[in-house]
């Protein structure tokens, strides 16, 4: 009985006796397998042969030894590792390379860790803190200001104007009047509420009115509709023996034709154009 023959599929040797290696189903010896398939190491260039780890990234192949950090030669082995312009790197040479610095304790911020960052620059959490209270911002609101950051309650306690209408800080939008600073929302009509911020207003005994309610108050009435006359708003008005008129009221009692920059005649209350004046 013959025995069935164990060769080396590619160079005919026999592998009776030896380590060979099997690839889809056809053996091979160690060195034609080396040859034919393996990979080369990125470092030193050499196969990575059957007694080696092969080690992959991205179809980047290593031998276990040489599979190290670029900038440091540590072994990368079962750790943590970053790829950087074809350097593969340990996680600290990649950090002190590439991370950002805080800006308090100009250490490394490592990735992962918690940070804070605002217009470009970076801080640790616990680095990040208010410049009053030297407590840590984290995810609260804050306020720069020059060079610092300030909580909330910190700035509002260190610089911001009292509303003069409900006394709380000021931050943002206020206006001012008289000299007194108010929140937009506070700044309103003495008399209907309504705010008047970015609105036409006047005054009275240094209360502030909307046109609307200084004029239905203050303002004096036309003898011919009764409404409010108010130069406030650009209104041309005729005024005769205290008594005041619409340019477009001011008009004769009887034909209504517009009496103004026209002569006139009175009869007891009533005004006539020239015409209607003789007729009567």
């Amino acid at each position: 009985m013959s025995m069935e023959r164990l060769d080396c599929h590619y160079c005919k040797d026999t592998l009776l006796g030896k380590k060979y290696i099997l690839k889809e189903d056809t053996q091979y010896c160690t060195k034609c397998y080396e040859n034919l398939f393996a990979n080369c190491c990125e470092v030193c260039s050499l196969p990575v042969g059957c007694n080696s780890k092969d080690l992959s990234y991205k179809d980047r192949h290593w031998h276990e030894n040489c599979f190290k950090c670029g900038k440091c030669s540590r072994s990368l082995v079962d750790k943590t590792f970053a790829a950087k312009d074809d350097l593969m790197l340990c996680t600290e040479c990649y950090s002190h390379e590439h991370s950002s610095k805080c800006n308090t304790c100009k250490k490394t911020v490592m990735p992962g860790s918690r940070k804070m960052e605002y217009k470009g620059n970076s801080w640790h959490e616990t680095c990040f803190l208010c410049q009053r209270c030297q407590q840590p911002i984290g995810t609260k609101s804050f306020i720069p200001k020059d060079s610092n950051y300030f909580c909330v309650p910190c700035f509002e306690k260190q610089f911001a104007y009292q509303c003069c209408a409900c006394k709380k800080a000021i931050t943002t939008g206020g206006v001012t009047y008289h000299d007194k600073p108010w929140h937009r929302e506070c700044f309103t009509c003495i008399g209907c509420k309504r705010q008047l911020a970015g609105q036409r207003f006047t005054s009275r005994e240094n209360y502030p009115y909307c046109l609307d309610c200084f004029s239905n108050l203050y303002a004096k009435k036309c003898v011919g509709c009764t409404k409010p006359i108010t130069s406030l708003a650009g209104a041309k008005y005729i005024s005769f023996e205290e008594r005041q008129w619409h340019s477009e009221c001011f008009t004769c009692m009887q034909c209504s034709v517009s009496l103004v920059g026209r002569g006139f005649l009175t009869q007891r209350d009533d005004i006539l154009c020239t015409d209607c004046g003789r007729e009567k």
